[in-house]
């Protein structure tokens, strides 16, 4: 089942979570489980760099037609931009896994309850529930207009 994040277009596959009847939210198992979906996230983001950095270097062509420089120009901007939001994610990624580290994965920062599985397997640096996230996106609006 593949998984799209909206911070970046890297595209995740695995098999969801099944939880057992009466099984305790955040145990060994399911820790294990975000903690291999986080670093298989994260080896995915590694090897995209890597092709970034190899696609630089041997498209990087002195044209010598302005519109054609700009065009390859325009094409580096908008991949290293995608690097600089991915290199933002990794961060995120890495402060994850640190909370399964401390045991501290899973639970809302706002309000304490727990997240969910499915929203979490959607979203697996997901710090707040549904609803405090929708409360701060309304807040933002607000503060916005």
């Amino acid at each position: 089942m593949p998984v799209a994040d909206n911070n970046t277009e890297a595209s995740r596959t695995f098999t969801p979570y099944e939880p057992a009847a009466g099984e305790e939210y955040m145990n060994e198992q399911q820790l294990a489980h975000f903690r291999q979906l986080l670093q298989d996230w994260k080896q995915e983001l590694m090897e995209e760099v890597d092709r970034t950095v190899r696609h630089l270097q041997e498209e990087a062509n002195n044209y010598a037609d302005p519109a054609d420089r700009a065009t390859q120009e325009e094409g580096f901007n908008l991949e290293l931009r995608t690097r600089d939001r991915e290199r933002k994610l990794l961060k995120k990624i890495n402060e994850t896994i640190e909370k399964i580290d401390d045991d501290d994965y899973g639970f809302c920062e706002a309000c304490g309850i727990e997240i969910g599985i499915r929203r979490l397997e959607a979203r697996p640096t997901a710090t707040l529930c549904v609803d405090c996230k929708t409360l701060d996106e309304l807040k933002e609006k607000q503060l916005g207009s």
